[in-house]
């Protein structure tokens, strides 16, 4: 069972345990048809609703394919990803890059820094091919 953290509702509890039950990144319309097919009603405006909240305290990350699709996830698994814009194919980098940057303190002494995002976009090899034959 997921651990209860303090400060958030019900509802925003069962948002972030679905997250976490999840093996990937999921985007809000099928976390909302996973709630609902677990007998948890909440509308799909609640989820996002959720979703943003639980995002600004921190506890879930958001990324936006270049499709326009935002996908969540929890902000502990920190993990970062290699993105195609032509075919959308993602796949996950093995470990964060940046994990022990040490950010200028001047300019973050007046910011608490909940956690980060890193894409890399760019051409898959397919695509590559793809374009260069025509």
């Amino acid at each position: 069972m997921f651990e209860q953290k303090a400060g958030l509702t019900a509802r925003q509890q069962k948002v972030l345990e679905e997250l976490n039950n999840c093996a990937d990144e999921i985007s809000g319309q099928k976390l909302h048809r996973s709630l609902i097919e677990g007998s948890f009603n909440m509308g799909l405006t609640t989820v996002y609703r959720h979703l943003r909240i639980l995002q600004q305290k921190g506890l879930v990350r958001c990324r936006n394919l270049p499709t326009g699709e935002a996908l969540y996830s929890p902000v502990h698994r920190d993990q970062h990803h290699l993105t195609c814009v032509d075919c959308g194919r993602t796949s996950a980098l093995n470990s964060c890059p940046i994990k022990n940057i040490e950010l200028p303190k001047a300019q973050t002494k007046n910011f608490e820094l909940l956690f980060h995002t890193l894409e890399f976009f760019g051409l898959c090899k397919d695509c590559r091919e793809r374009q260069e034959a025509t």
